[in-house]
Order: structure tokens, then C-alpha cells, then sequence
């Protein structure tokens, strides 16, 4: 029987169907969260079947996590996304010791061993080391995530010494308006968000294998920047932005 894990985030909401006997991820689907995270969750749940060739009747279970898992009524149960995090990071890669995972409105660093989580740190109180960050800079530099990440990977970078989001957009801004190349900036904004996660990482020994999940980990120029800045190997699955939604997944097979 097929059993599903639904991910609402603050951007986006994620949706994994897993076979409960197999473990076999049978589909899966991303959609922007947009202002209704109940609506999100239900379409995204139905793009996921509609991938995996099942009915949302079908599921046996299903669960919820995530910023907007509260929102979920359909959820039979609901996790908190730094355990997901941990299972699905654990899952994909087994070696996992640490999951690094920016969001959109948070990042974390999570102690792992076997799948369950041991320690973790948040970065929640500012939104300068997160997606959502990103989101305000490619509106500022005209440009998607991915064009960022390959104009970040070619400028040189730039001093971002704000550490509070507003103040880092008003010295981007600034930096534009004194003929700052725009992929310079955008390595300054790369550069930024990898030594705040080397920072937040500093308070979890690092151990074992680190796992790079979350919608920034889709970028490979900001992988390689925060492994250097690590200096360790990170571990990047194929679609790190699900990852969350499969370890609700493998809880609803549990």
C-alpha cells in the first residue's frame, strides 16, 4: 500500500509517495506554498499521486510536517520537520552524522545517529542566512536562483558585512548604485549565507557524513561554496528539496 509524506514549507510545499513494504519512492511533486498552506498541501499531495499513478483515496496513511503542517486536516499525523530532515537525510545516505538544511525562513544544523536526531541548532530569528533571503536578491539583481548560482560561481565576491536582511538589501542596493558587478554581488550573498551556516555548524561537531538538504541546496555553486567553507564533503541528494517530505514518508511506513 502506497503511504505519503507532505512537506509544507514557507515557500514551498513538497509531497513524497513511498511503497510502505518496499520503500520505493513511487512519485513526488514541488509547488509553491503561495498564502494558503492547506491549499498547497492538497495540490501538491494530488500532483505527487498523480505522479506515482495512485489515488489520494489510496494512501494509507499520511504525514504532515513542515511550517504549515498544522494546516494539514487530512494528515493522519503530523512530525516536526527536524526529524523528517533527519530520517529521509539518513535514509538516502546512510553515513549521515549531520544534516545541513537552509529553508526559507529558517536553517539547522541537526546531530544525527541511525536516523533519529540527537542535537540540533536554528537560525530563526533573521532571514539574511535563508531562502527566502535569496528570494529578495534575485528580485534585486533581476535573476532565478539558478542564474544566481552560475553568476555567484563566476564573480568575485564582495563584502556583505550587514547582518540583519534589511540592512544587507539597502547595502546591495548601494553597491549597485556604485557600478558593483552584479555576479560580484551575488558571491558576496553566497559567501554570506555559507560562513552564517559554518557558524551556525560550529556548535554541532561535525562527524561522519554532512547531507545538504533544502530548496538552496538545489544550487551546485552554493554546494561547493559551503563544503569549502566546511571543509568536509557534503553529501547533496538528487531532489534535496524533498527530502523533509520522505522522512515524513518513511514515519507514515513506520
Amino acid at each position: 500500500m502506497p503511504v505519503a509524506g507532505i512537506d509544507v514549507g514557507s515557500v514551498a510545499a513538497k509531497a513524497v509517495v513511498l511503497d510502505e513494504e518496499k520503500k520505493i519512492v513511487l512519485g513526488r511533486a514541488v509547488l509553491p506554498t503561495g498564502w494558503n498552506s492547506r491549499e498547497a498541501g492538497e495540490q501538491v499531495m494530488q500532483a505527487a499521486c498523480r505522479a506515482a499513478g495512485v489515488e489520494t483515496a489510496a494512501l494509507r496513511r499520511v504525514v504532515g510536517t513542515g511550517y504549515g503542517r498544522v494546516a494539514l486536516p487530512f494528515a493522519d499525523k503530523v512530525v516536526t520537520e527536524i526529524s523528517c530532515h533527519a530520517r529521509g537525510a539518513s535514509w538516502l545516505f546512510p553515513a549521515t552524522g549531520v544534516v545541513l538544511d537552509i529553508g526559507g525562513q529558517d536553517s539547522k544544523v541537526i546531530a544525527v545517529e541511525d536516523g533519529a536526531v540527537q542535537d540540533f541548532v536554528m537560525n530563526d530569528k533573521c532571514a539574511a542566512g535563508t531562502g527566502r533571503f535569496l528570494q529578495v536578491v534575485s528580485g534585486i539583481l533581476g535573476m532565478e536562483l539558478p542564474e544566481l548560482g552560475l553568476a555567484a560561481a563566476a564573480g568575485k565576491p564582495v563584502s556583505i558585512s550587514s547582518m540583519c536582511a534589511v540592512f544587507a538589501e539597502t547595502e546591495i542596493i548601494g553597491l549597485l548604485a556604485q557600478g558593483t558587478a552584479p555576479a560580484d554581488i551575488a558571491a558576496g550573498v553566497f559567501l554570506s549565507i555559507a560562513r552564517r551556516m559554518r557558524g551556525l555548524a560550529a556548535r554541532v561537531p561535525l562527524r561522519r557524513e554532512c547531507t545538504f538538504t533544502g530548496g538552496l541546496a538545489t544550487s551546485p555553486a552554493f554546494s561547493r561554496l559551503l563544503a569549502a567553507e566546511l571543509g568536509v564533503p557534503v553529501n547533496v541528494p538528487d531532489d534535496p528539496q524533498t527530502v523533509g517530505a520522505l522522512g515524513a514518508a518513511l514515519v507514515a511506513a513506520r
